[in-house]
């Protein structure tokens, strides 16, 4: 078990990686994953392509995700830990269900954030419905933008990281039929290692509201997002959990040709067995 974007012990968020999975069905790595009861859990089988050093299936306890961002930092680790070497010196190339995803090594693995599938405004109906869940007045919320990289993420953007702690978000105020996913982010004034703090909310299939502690794929979006506006500068750090007891870190960077890479910190905490 790998904590991913942690900044001391177990202070990020959870990863089960199994490896040499090829002898598992569908249907037992869904199995597999429901009995470790994490938010998910990846299997790692040989790539179907040759630019690819390894591939991964990533499960959450209702199904399969194309791609999600603390199981891809957590499994590229996980499979570096045995010793694999990559194809390339500097990089590693994940094949999972959203194409091929680059890695770059360091003293933290990143991830190059993915293209955004939907960005720009968001209509006034829907607006309001994320204010009200959420709990602010929508005069609060300083911008609101699409910044979905698969989920259906909306951006949130709130004064300052005091208003982004103190939300105390409720689903029964959301009127909606789909399921929701907010992603808030507010600048810290005055913190010593984080830029931003990020607060990530998303409805479940019960219809519950559930907080992640610490979210790739978000926050990959949610860089995009800032840097395009200006609002902030690469490299930043952001923090999130800290509202649930976490404290995740995430790095964001970016190269001259725009990439954008999202690193945190992955440590292997619990190694064993499924017999």
């Amino acid at each position: 078990m790998i904590d991913v974007f942690g900044s001391g012990p177990v202070s990020g968020n959870p990863l089960a990686v199994v490896h040499d999975a090829e002898g598992l069905s569908t249907d037992e790595m869904q199995a597999v994953t429901r009995w470790l009861n994490l938010s998910e859990t990846t299997f790692l089988l040989p790539p179907t392509t040759r630019e690819a050093d390894y591939l991964v299936r990533i499960f959450t306890l209702v199904g399969e995700l194309p791609f999600a961002g603390h199981p891809t930092l957590g499994s590229c680790h996980a499979w570096l830990s045995t010793g694999a070497i990559a194809k390339r010196d500097d990089v590693v190339v994940q094949e999972c269900g959203a194409g091929l995803i680059p890695l770059r090594k360091g003293d933290d693995l990143a991830f190059a954030a993915p293209p955004l599938l939907r960005e720009g405004p968001v209509d006034d109906t829907y607006s309001a419905q994320v204010a009200a869940v959420i709990g602010v007045d929508r005069d609060e919320i300083v911008e609101i933008e699409w910044v979905d990289n698969g989920p259906g993420w909306v951006g949130v953007l709130l004064e300052d990281a005091d208003a982004v702690l103190a939300l105390k978000p409720d689903i029964t105020r959301y009127e909606g039929e789909s399921q929701i996913n907010i992603g808030v982010v507010g600048p810290h004034q005055d913190h010593e290692d984080a830029a931003y703090e990020v607060r990530a909310f998303f409805s479940d299939d019960r219809g519950l509201l559930v907080e992640d502690p610490v979210t790739g794929s978000l926050n990959a979006s949610i860089a995009q997002w800032l840097l395009r506006t200006g609002r902030v500068t690469a490299p930043y750090t952001a923090a999130q959990g800290t509202a649930i007891g976490r404290k995740g870190r995430i790095l964001i960077d970016q190269d001259s040709d725009g990439t954008i890479w999202v690193g945190g910190s992955t440590v292997t905490l619990v190694d064993g067995e499924i017999s």
